[in-house]
C-alpha cells in the first residue's frame, strides 16, 4: 500500500488528484467544528452513552452527532437515497431503462438520487429535531426551523463534497467521508482504553489480548473482502471471413462478500430501534421492559441481530447480482461454463455458487459484528460497534488503493501504446 502511494505521488496527474482529495477531506473536518445553534450537547451525550443505536450513528458521523455540528446527520440520507434508487431500478421499468442507457441515464439517476437525498434529509432532520427538542436551549418555530435547515444544508454540502472527490479525486467520495469520520475517533478510543486501565476496568494482559483479537479480525476482514470464487468460462471459436475469433478462457469472479457492510448497518438499525425509542421514555414501564430484554447486547437482540444480518446479506446480494442476466450474456457472446449447458443449467449453477458464498459471507459479517459485542461484555469495555467500523475502514482502504493501482496501470498502458 505504501509503495503504491509513493509511486502514485510521483505521477503529476495522480498527485493533483490526491492533493484535491486531501483538501476536500480537510474542508470536511473543518466543518465538524461548526455547531448547530440552540442545542445542548451535554444532554445529547447522555443518550449516546446509553449504548443504543445512536452510538453507531455517532461513529459513522465522526462525532458530529454527539457534538451536533452542521454535519450531524452525516451522509446517511444520501446512502439511504442511493439504496432506495437501486431497489427502485429493479422494480420500476422506467428507472431500469435509464440504468441501461449508459452515461446519460446514470446522470439522470444521480440527479434523482440528489433530489431524494434532500427530501430524506428534511424528513430525518425534522424527526431528529422533534425527538431532541427537549435538549434545545430555545424552543419555538424559528429555532426548530433553523436547526432543520442547518443540518439539511450540511448533508447537502457533504453530498456535493463526496461527488467532487469521486469525480476529481481518488476513491469513492462518500465512502472516504465515512472512512475519515471513523478514523477521527481512533485517538479518543485509544485514550478510553488507557482510562479503562487507569481505573482498573481493564488490565494490561486483557489489553494485549484485545490488540491480538483486533489484528486477527482485521486479517480476517481483508481475507474475506479480497476472497472470491473464479468460475471458469470458455468461449467457443468462430470464423469471421478469414479470421478466427474466440477460443480464449477466462473466469467470472464471484466475491465472497458482495453486500459489503450494508447488511450490518441495516440489521443494527432495526435491532436497536425499540431500545432507542425506549430511551426517550425512561419512566415508562413498557420502556423499562424493552430496555431489559431488548437492550443492546442481550441474548434476544444478539440472536435477532445475527439473523437479520444474514437475511439482509442474501437480500442485498439478490438485488445487486442477477444470475439470469449473467447466464444470458454468456450465451449471447458464445461463452459457457465447462461441463454445464448454456441457459437454465448455467443460471442454476451460478445461483448455487452465489448462494453458498452469500451464506458464508453473511455468517462472517454476523460474526465480525457480534464478536466485539460479546468481547466487550466479557471485558466490561464498550466495543459494541468495533466490527462494523473495521469492515468499513478496511473495505474503503482496499477499494481506494485498488483504484490508485488501476489508474497507474492505465497510464502505463497508455505510454506503451504511444
Amino acid at each position: 500500500m505504501l509503495s503504491t502511494l509513493r509511486d502514485a505521488w510521483r505521477i503529476p496527474d495522480l498527485r493533483r488528484k490526491i492533493t484535491f482529495t486531501l483538501l476536500m477531506l480537510f474542508i470536511y473536518r473543518l466543518g465538524t467544528f461548526i455547531p448547530v445553534p440552540y442545542i445542548d450537547t451535554a444532554v445529547l451525550a447522555q443518550y449516546i452513552q446509553s449504548g443504543s443505536m445512536l452510538g453507531l450513528y455517532d461513529i459513522i458521523s465522526g462525532g458530529n452527532f454527539s457534538n451536533f455540528t452542521i454535519f450531524a446527520m452525516s451522509i446517511t440520507p444520501y446512502i439511504n437515497a442511493s439504496i432506495i434508487m437501486n431497489l427502485l431500478s429493479f422494480a420500476i421499468p422506467a428507472l431500469e431503462n435509464l440504468a441501461k442507457e449508459g452515461e446519460e441515464g446514470r446522470k439522470k439517476l444521480a440527479q434523482y438520487t440528489r433530489y431524494l437525498t434532500i427530501v430524506l434529509a428534511l424528513i430525518q432532520a425534522l424527526g431528529m429535531t422533534l425527538t431532541f427538542q427537549n435538549i434545545m436551549t430555545e424552543k419555538n418555530w424559528f429555532t426548530i426551523s433553523v436547526v432543520i435547515l442547518t443540518v439539511t444544508a450540511g448533508t447537502a454540502f457533504l453530498m456535493w463534497l463526496g461527488e467532487q472527490i469521486t469525480d476529481r479525486g481518488i476513491g469513492n467520495g462518500i465512502s472516504l467521508l465515512i472512512f475519515v469520520s471513523i478514523i477521527s475517533r481512533l485517538p479518543s478510543a485509544i485514550v478510553s482504553l488507557f482510562e479503562y486501565i487507569k481505573v482498573g476496568t481493564l488490565n494490561y494482559f486483557s489489553l494485549v489480548l484485545f490488540l491480538v483479537f483486533a489484528v486477527v479480525v482485521i486479517i480476517a476482514v481483508i481475507a474475506v473482502q479480497e476472497g472470491q470464487r473464479k468460475i471458469p468460462i470458455q468461449y467457443s471459436k468462430r470464423v469471421v471471413g478469414r479470421k478466427m475469433y474466440g477460443g480464449q478462457s477466462t473466469h467470472i469472479p464471484l466475491k465472497v462478500n458482495m453486500a459489503g457492510v450494508i447488511p450490518v448497518i441495516f440489521a443494527s438499525s432495526i435491532t436497536m430501534f425499540p431500545a432507542t425509542l425506549a430511551n426517550f421514555f425512561p419512566s415508562s414501564g413498557v420502556a423499562l421492559w424493552i430496555s431489559k430484554y431488548f437492550g443492546w447486547g442481550t441474548l434476544v437482540t444478539t440472536i435477532i441481530y445475527i439473523s437479520l444480518t444474514i437475511a439482509f446479506t442474501f437480500f442485498y446480494t439478490a438485488v445487486t447480482f442477477n444470475p439470469i442476466e449473467v447466464a444470458n450474456n454468456l450465451k449471447k457472446n458464445g461463452g459457457f461454463i465447462p461441463g454445464i449447458r448454456p441457459g437454465r443449467p448455467t443460471t442454476d449453477y451460478i445461483n448455487k455458487s452465489v448462494t453458498k458464498l452469500t451464506l458464508f459471507g453473511g455468517i462472517f459479517l454476523a460474526a465480525v459484528a457480534t464478536v466485539p459485542i460479546l468481547v466487550g461484555n466479557v471485558m466490561n469495555v464498550n466495543l459494541q460497534f468495533g466490527g462494523t467500523s473495521l469492515l468499513i475502514v478496511v473495505g474503503v482502504a482496499i477499494d481506494s488503493i485498488k483504484q490508485l493501482e488501476s489508474q497507474m496501470m492505465m497510464r502505463h498502458y497508455n505510454g506503451f501504446l504511444k
